[in-house]
């Protein structure tokens, strides 16, 4: 059996090709022409293909065969590297993966301009993400599923977990626009929203049995999570809290109301991480919680007594409330500790 073909001969096979002639390859890799002509005869040899034309022209030419073994060698050589960094990574304390619980009321902006930006910083690292409500993400870092929880209700006091707040969102008391409730024009009472349906989500963990959370309502609809809320609420079949980041576009097309309810207590909701004391995170953990934590605070410190909708007539037309999340880049923000993206990256 002819022997594998070696990285060494693969990189060469792509400098040749990507430089366009073997005396250009040699110059790049520092090597003498023949020893850059040998390598590429030995891999033609081993893979039984000729990878280049070598007749009728002073400049090599990729064969057929050359160009789909190119696509191949590429993603061979990428993977090592990759495979190189995470190795790399691992000696300087770099985790292989890392594993994050976040909760629904992260806005969706921020936590994918985080995550954008981890890719770039920490691209030999895995990530597995686990979206959820109430009770799931601090459950989560509790059971060592997730290694960091980002937002999630504090549901319980527990001595094992550091809990820092970064940041936090707003839950609006909301109805469609032809809602009854929509229509009444005046600040509501307890007695306008009692026989009204409410949409309540309901904890999938056991971390919150027994406790509801601004529940007003003789009469609730209990779901499974935000996204289905927020559809039945637009819906018009009730009303309920929904997360400002949410529902900042239904507020602006007039699709939804923020409801004047002074019994609807708390609509700042913080967010925080949580980490195990036992197994905290290492570098791009810790990185994520920097991050986050720069793109948070970015949130108003009062929702603004003015309305909602008159906040988003201040700003340009396309932006959102998202956008408040993610104006800043975590890079360029004092105080975030930034690991050199040469360490890591392959």
């Amino acid at each position: 059996m002819l022997p594998n073909p070696t990285l060494d001969q693969l990189q060469v096979f792509l400098t040749v090709a990507d430089a366009g002639s073997f005396s250009a390859a040699a110059r790049i890799m520092n090597r003498a022409q023949s020893v850059i002509s040998y390598t590429i005869g030995n891999l033609e040899e081993q893979l039984q293909v000729s990878l280049f034309d070598r007749s009728g022209s002073r400049q090599p030419v990729l064969t057929d065969a050359g160009k789909a073994i190119l696509t191949d060698a590429r993603r061979i050589v990428g993977d090592l590297q990759v495979l190189r960094a995470r190795a790399a990574g691992m000696q300087q304390g770099l985790e292989a993966e890392v594993s994050v619980a976040i909760s629904v009321m992260v806005p969706t902006m921020a936590m994918v301009a985080v995550l954008k930006e981890f890719r770039e910083m920490f691209p030999s690292v895995s990530l597995r993400l686990d979206v959820g409500e109430l009770g799931k993400v601090m459950e989560l870092v509790m059971l060592g599923r997730s290694s960091l929880g980002i937002g999630g209700a504090l549901v319980r006091q527990d001595d094992s977990l550091i809990i820092e707040r970064i940041g936090h969102n707003f839950m609006l008391p909301v109805a469609a626009a032809d809602h009854p409730l929509a229509q009444i024009g005046r600040p509501l009472t307890l007695a306008d929203v009692r026989e009204e349906v409410q949409l309540v989500v309901t904890d999938a963990t056991e971390l919150t049995a027994g406790r509801d959370f601004n529940v007003l309502s003789y009469h609730t609809w209990r779901v499974s999570d935000i996204p289905t809320k927020h559809h039945l609420i637009r819906g018009g079949l009730g009303w309920g809290g929904l997360p400002a980041s949410t529902v900042d576009e239904d507020l602006v097309s007039g699709r939804l109301v923020k409801l004047d309810l002074e019994a609807y207590e708390n609509s700042s909701y913080s967010l925080y991480a949580i980490r195990r004391r036992a197994n905290p995170p290492g570098p791009a953990g810790n990185w994520l919680v920097d991050a986050f934590r720069a793109r948070l605070s970015n949130c108003p410190s009062d929702y603004p007594q003015e309305g909602f909708q008159e906040l988003l007539k201040k700003k340009a037309v396309t932006d959102s409330f998202d956008s408040l999340f993610t104006d800043q880049q975590p890079r360029a923000i004092a105080g975030v500790n930034q690991p050199d993206p040469a360490d890591f990256r392959p």
